[in-house]
């Protein structure tokens, strides 16, 4: 996500600490503070920002570095006339209230000059004390300290109040609010972007994408889904109400005026017209878990039995295999992104079977990244992040034929069987335990 969004500012990722992912605490080097609060205007998974002035692997150290740093670039935040406070946070350790005294009091070599005020200072300084990942092993001493300027916060507080608890319309697979954001972030949406989400369920995937400023719309091939018919996936609640739909979640967080439209459609045959239409396609395809995986077909395609004299066009949902579901998606964001514009989408993975070759390519999108979250001890999804880097052309159109890339997925088109199996194996395993 930090990685995505430093490109929106044209930033880069890079720092010291790039590789380190067994630390809460990352250096970056960003080029300048207003960066920084864009960052962190967007970013939901990192908690805050600083400015550092001095950091090292024990207390020593830290003075060693504070006492380098600059006098310049302190002073403007130390004169007599302000006022600061300093607040110390450890990291898998819990410290009395002396103890954070006495290591606010060891700073007394900075040249502050200005007013302690704890409830409304102008300018904040934080110690930042990392004593590792294991909470039942933690060190004496924490393996790396920071000193900085606090600049700004993320945006946590997005997650609780976008939660999907106190949604409007909500249905079997309505998106985390939190992963949500995060997925907007990877296709780096920004203001008058049009989003579009081809298997738009509830429309959870466009409110986040409308928060940032962005024109929203989806199909989905559940009529009743799009028009907020038929059974409610709320608790307690047998019916949906009358005014439950995408428009009416867009309208409860006042974004109604970024609401294109959403149409009963089949993302297997799309509906659009020619060229380049989008800016970001986020999506959340089904699984074949929650939601079945279906698309379009005439009866003509599925009866193979009898010779008909007359077409039958009487329209029937037929089975829509995962690798199929995949490819007709890079396909069609290989054609309808605009240069540059990104795909996100989350990729169902049976975790014995992943390896990278799997992830289905496109010779017109460049794999931006690959997240894993974990959803059993055997299977897992994968947020894909991919960026189209060339122009489509007509013989891009089954490109992923010709390189062998679609061989290697059709395994997934078991996921479902090997889903329930390792739950299925799982309960029979409790039951045993319970026996003894």
């Amino acid at each position: 996500e930090i990685t995505s969004l430093l490109s929106l500012y044209d930033g880069q990722f890079s720092g010291e600490q790039e590789i380190r992912v067994n630390s809460p605490f990352w250096i970056l080097n960003i080029p300048s503070e207003e960066m920084a609060r864009g960052l962190m205007k967007r970013t939901v998974c990192a908690k805050s920002i600083f400015e550092l002035w001095g950091h090292g692997r024990s207390a020593g150290e830290l003075y060693a570095s504070l006492k380098n740093y600059p006098t310049d670039k302190m002073l403007p935040y130390l004169q007599s006339d302000s006022t600061y406070k300093v607040h110390i946070h450890t990291f898998n350790k819990t410290l009395t209230q002396a103890q954070k005294i006495k290591k606010i009091d060891a700073l007394e070599f900075l040249p502050f000059k200005g007013k302690v005020s704890l409830k409304n200072p102008e300018h904040i300084f934080w110690i930042l004390e990392d004593y590792g990942m294991d909470p039942n092993n933690v060190p004496e001493e924490p393996f790396h300290l920071y000193f900085g300027r606090w600049i700004a916060d993320g945006q946590r507080e997005l997650i609780e109040s976008y939660s999907v608890k106190k949604r409007h319309f909500i249905g079997n697979t309505s998106m985390d609010a939190c992963l949500s954001f995060i997925m907007a972030n990877h296709g780096r949406v920004k203001p008058n972007d049009v989003v579009y989400d081809p298997f738009v369920g509830t429309g959870g995937l466009l409110i986040s994408s409308a928060h940032f400023g962005a024109y929203v719309c989806g199909t989905d091939i559940d009529y009743n889904t799009i028009h907020g018919l038929g059974k409610a996936s709320r608790k307690n609640q047998k019916w949906r109400g009358p005014d439950e739909n995408i428009r009416a979640n867009l309208r409860q967080y006042g974004l109604e005026k970024y609401y294109l439209d959403a149409l009963v459609s089949d993302s297997s045959r799309p509906i659009w017209r020619k060229g380049m239409l989008f800016d970001a396609i986020i999506t959340d395809p089904p699984y074949g878990i929650r939601e079945a995986t279906r698309r379009m077909g005439s009866q003509r395609e599925t009866v193979k039995s009898v010779e008909r004299s007359t077409e039958n066009h009487i329209f029937v949902s037929s089975n829509y295999h995962l690798s199929d579901i995949f490819f007709d998606l890079l396909k069609f964001a290989a054609e309808y992104l605009v240069m540059g514009g990104r795909l996100v989408y989350w990729l169902p993975i049976y975790r014995p079977e992943y390896t990278e070759e799997i992830i289905p390519r496109h010779p017109c999108l460049k794999l931006i990244s690959n997240c894993e979250q974990m959803l059993s001890s055997h299977t897992s999804r994968r947020l894909i992040t991919m960026e189209k880097v060339k122009e489509f052309k007509d013989q891009d159109q089954n490109s992923y034929l010709l390189d062998g890339q679609y061989m290697p997925y059709r395994g997934h088109n078991s996921f479902r069987e090997k889903y329930f199996s390792g739950v299925t194996k799982r309960i029979a395993k409790e039951e045993k335990d319970n026996q003894k």
